[in-house]
């Protein structure tokens, strides 16, 4: 994948990347720090992270720094951002890329199920971006911030409800504080990328072998093709670079097409039977139980 940026687009940028140990964040990370970037990573699960900042700084050692932070909780991400900002210096971009999700049938879902969603998605987006703005207005400082969504903001999405719901509230959110905080200097945009295969995520997205999620069918999307970290990235890159400071507000959709061809991302799962979706529960939980005792190595 080619880019068009300088290695030194980023130079002077400090960037925090929530749920950066894995996914999306950790790929994006990388290339951030290989355009002068500095990068800290946040997330739950310290060796994890330790071993992501080993990878992506290692072509910059110095570049990636990590903390153990619980975005759901506000009191442990303010001291997490006040000690940020007092050893290594202030942010110039927040990345609200913490995340959580499952496929379920909603007749189905626990109250705890969905609150494991929507607080990760929408409450630890705003603990973040409350944090640094707080002290960007403060300091008289600039800032951005860009959170990851989907294209389910503007279509909704049938079994993922509680994150299409999240992420909904945060795309307001982006477009509420584009015009509360202008005034500020501080920019707040959003990336909906379509399909982006990773690891953990796609084993929660993908409920059983007879039935795929419509985001693993490729000939859904108009493009023919999944979306790539290298694309994703050099969005990212742009809308923390200072090209363009008029750009605000904007949630902007990357996606080869799919929202615009329909149907939305998981309705082909209404063919699914309850044996398939015991199947699907029996998985996620497999997985689940898997990167619990990740956590423990």
């Amino acid at each position: 994948m080619s880019t068009i940026f300088s290695p030194t687009a980023l130079a002077g940028k400090r960037v925090l990347i929530t749920g950066g140990g894995t996914g999306l964040g950790r790929g994006v990370a990388k290339h951030l720090v290989d355009h002068g970037a500095e990068v800290h990573l946040w997330g739950r699960r310290e060796n994890v992270l330790r071993e992501a900042a080993e990878e992506v700084g290692r072509d910059r050692p110095g570049a990636v720094h990590y903390q153990c932070v619980d975005v759901r909780k506000f009191d442990m991400v303010d001291e997490a951002m006040d000690a940020l900002w007092h050893e290594h210096g202030p942010l110039t971009g927040v990345i609200n890329n913490a995340a959580a999700n499952f496929i379920a049938q909603t007749k189905d879902l626990s109250p705890r199920g969905f609150e494991a969603i929507t607080s990760t998605v929408m409450n630890g987006s705003f603990h973040t971006t409350l944090a640094a703005g707080r002290r960007w207005i403060e300091g008289k400082l600039p800032g951005v911030v860009l959170s990851t969504l989907t294209t389910w903001v503007w279509t909704g999405s049938a079994y993922v409800v509680p994150s299409a719901m999240a992420k909904t509230a945060v795309h307001a959110m982006t477009m509420s504080l584009a015009v509360e905080w202008a005034k500020y200097n501080i920019r707040v945009n959003a990336i909906a990328p379509g399909p982006i295969p990773t690891d953990y995520a796609w084993e929660m997205l993908n409920p059983t072998e007879k039935t795929s999620a419509g985001a693993t069918q490729w000939d859904e999307i108009p493009a023919g093709r999944p979306g790539t970290i290298e694309e994703l990235a050099n969005l990212t890159i742009f809308l923390l670079s200072d090209a363009c400071n008029y750009l605000t507000g904007q949630t902007i959709a990357m996606d080869g097409g799919q929202m615009l061809a329909g149907p939305n991302t998981f309705a082909s799962l209404a063919s699914m039977t309850e044996e398939d979706w015991a199947e699907a529960r029996a998985k996620a939980k497999a997985a689940s139980e898997a990167a619990k005792k990740q956590r423990t190595i």
